[in-house]
């Protein structure tokens, strides 16, 4: 649909504004120069003229969207397109006036430069005044319902850009409930300053003053909303959340814009205090790879998997199936995504990706573009006991998987790994390693097949702890801190790196991106970049802090000794896969090493034979073939 034959009746009638607005600037600049016997002789040929015009002025309107803008959302930008409006037009009249009026009809000039000056600031002030004056209405409407409707007298803090982008959703109506009676800036430039009439009453560290000030002036603050500047290091966060807890104050928090999501207002949550600044994601890129594609997320129940779904749904896939082997998760995440009223078609089925007929069953009849392969197990200590179910699911489910997108006719298979795959010490990161290898060797067989056309790609995304990921710690800490501690460390030494499910997420879409452009990439294995790694017991003593209690004092520290599998510090890259920078911000690649397909299909069928047998000895062979980094003792000897 053309832009022109969209246009509704509410456009018509802005045009019908525009038209008598333009027709009363002629007429009115043309009386103010000429009152009186003048006047009534050059009118006759002035309307000959007006009409032609005015038509020409329909189409100036159009050009520069006045015909087209929403008066209840006029700003700046509407106000310069009046006033290049009004230029545009004012110069067509100097062009008429002076090239073919006055040679060839009137023999003189006919309205003259005073007429045309008048002319144009007439011509501005009958465009904007009835759309600034139903402008105002509307806007002095909406903070009559803001302070009347239940709305809760509200604290703003943060940077004045951020505070303006909230100021104008809570008068456009898309924030509700919200009566801002005050700023606080971390900017001690903007004291004593308005923004958009609410002043700015102090900095962040003011905030229990200008709360005790406001009651005693019977503005009694409830709430206090966050904006994205606030959260930023020097702001100090987390001493925000702790105060306004002691005050007994509800904190919300806005989103940031660039993170696509609404103008809409969320809980603070501790994870939000935890971490460095999130990675800028290039939305239109992941728009471009996803948009009207048809998509399968295995385990798209668990933490990782029901995001992608969601990421998915929201950058335009035309279908999604998701594969779950836990039915309540399964349901969750479908109940969730149909709440979204997305376009997109969305399936689910229960299926174990172990399940090598069933899983080639449903990619065959469902026809992807491309895969996400989430499903997997992951809690080091019970893998480290279970380590056979390991193998079955993070290795023969991941061959499955990978197997079965590639006779489905996918393009693309991202396989979801972890930091721990980089010379593993467990065994979740030994199974996630050798599926890594599965992957890289399938897409380097396929690389090397003779003919031209486009190949699937098969690609690996390592990053590592997920905040508020199912068993992650932070949950774990925020339980213990509730329960009243003790909050339990393993080691006083122990550093993780961390990120949020969101981010990661837009990471591994964006990796995918970079694997499917046209010129083939060398690489097969990304990384994050997860910013600088967390002291564990930092974290611990922060979200303690954090809650308003004082770590050691209220609630106790416990160190509980490292379990089977664990290491101190996590790595990026081994020695044999050195890091590749690949212009994308957030990300980086390795290089490929892996053993021929070969040789690791020989691996898998005298895994699949040990197993079958129970042969532990048999699998601790194999398993050290074929990953000789592997500090295979702890994972294996403890369970023989």
């Amino acid at each position: 649909m053309t832009r022109l034959s969209s246009l509704t009746y509410r456009n018509f009638l802005i045009a019908t504004h525009d038209v008598l607005a333009t027709t009363f600037a002629v007429l009115g600049s043309f009386y103010l120069r000429f009152e009186g016997e003048t006047f009534w002789d050059r009118l006759p040929l002035l309307l000959r003229i007006l009409p032609y015009f005015v038509m020409l002025s329909v189409f100036v309107c159009y050009a520069f969207n006045l015909t087209t803008t929403k008066w209840r959302f006029i700003s700046l930008p509407d106000a310069l397109n009046i006033l290049r409006t009004a230029t545009v037009l004012t110069v067509a009249l100097l062009i008429l006036d002076y090239i073919f009026v006055a040679p060839n009809v009137y023999g003189g000039f006919f309205l003259g430069k005073v007429t045309i000056v008048l002319y144009w600031f007439l011509e501005v002030f009958f465009l904007s005044a009835l759309r600034f004056a139903y402008r105002y209405f509307r806007y002095t409407r909406a903070l009559h319902h803001a302070r009347t409707d239940d709305a809760s007298p509200t604290l703003l803090i943060g940077r004045a850009a951020d505070i303006e982008i909230l100021l104008r959703g809570i008068e456009s109506g898309a924030v509700k409930q919200l009566w801002p009676v005050g700023l606080l800036s971390p900017s001690r430039a903007d004291l004593g300053q308005l923004i958009r009439n609410i002043p700015i009453l102090g900095g962040i560290d003011d905030i229990e003053d200008v709360v005790r000030d406001l009651a005693r002036r019977g503005k009694t603050v409830v709430r206090v909303v966050m904006a994205p500047s606030a959260f930023e290091p020097e702001a100090h966060p987390e001493s925000v959340l702790m105060r306004a807890r002691r005050l007994g104050l509800i904190v919300s928090r806005l989103p940031s814009l660039e993170s696509g999501e609404a103008p809409r207002l969320t809980p603070v949550a501790v994870e939000d205090l935890l971490l460095r600044s999130s990675e800028k994601i290039d939305y239109a890129r992941l728009e471009a790879l996803v948009k009207d594609k048809a998509v399968i997320v295995t385990g798209g129940g668990g933490s990782i998997g029901s995001e992608i779904c969601d990421r998915v749904v929201t950058f335009g896939a035309a279908r999604l199936l998701v594969i779950e082997n836990s039915e309540p998760a399964l349901y969750a995440v479908i109940e969730s995504l149909m709440a979204q009223k997305q376009e997109a078609v969305i399936t689910g089925h229960i299926a174990d990706i172990r399940d090598r007929g069933r899983i080639e069953r449903l990619m065959n009849e469902f026809g992807p573009d491309i895969v996400f392969h989430a499903a997997a197990l992951k809690h080091v200590p019970i893998l480290e006991r279970d380590w056979s179910e390991a193998v079955k699911t993070n290795i023969f489910g991941s061959v499955v998987v990978a197997d079965a997108a590639l006779a489905s006719g996918a393009k693309a298979m991202v396989m979801i790994s972890t930091d721990k795959a980089i010379e593993p010490v467990s065994m979740l990161g030994l199974t996630k390693r050798f599926a890594e290898m599965y992957c890289q060797a399938l897409d380097h067989d396929l690389a090397c097949q003779p003919d031209d056309r486009q190949r699937m790609r098969l690609i690996s995304v390592r990053f590592g702890n997920v905040l508020a990921s199912n068993g992650s710690v932070v949950p774990k800490f925020k339980a213990q801190i509730e329960a009243g501690g003790p909050v339990t460390v393993t080691h006083p030494d122990m550093v993780r790196y961390f990120m949020t499910i969101r981010e990661a997420c837009d990471l591994v879409i964006t990796a995918a991106t970079h694997a499917m452009t046209p010129i083939r990439p060398d690489v097969s294995v990304y990384v994050l970049n997860m910013g600088q790694p967390v002291k564990i017991v930092e974290l611990a003593e922060r979200m303690i802090r954090l809650s308003g209690l004082q770590p050691g004092y209220d609630i106790e520290i416990e160190f509980t000794g490292m379990r089977p599998g664990e290491r101190l510090n996590e790595i990026l890259f081994t020695h044999e896969e050195p890091s590749i920078e690949i212009g994308i911000a957030g990300i980086m690649a390795a290089k490929p090493n892996e053993p021929p397909m070969q040789t690791l299909r020989k691996w898998i069928e005298a895994l699949e034979l040990a197993i079958e047998k129970d042969d532990r000895t048999a699998i601790k062979e194999v398993l050290k073939e074929a990953i000789p980094e592997f500090g295979l003792g702890s994972a294996i000897e403890t369970n023989t």
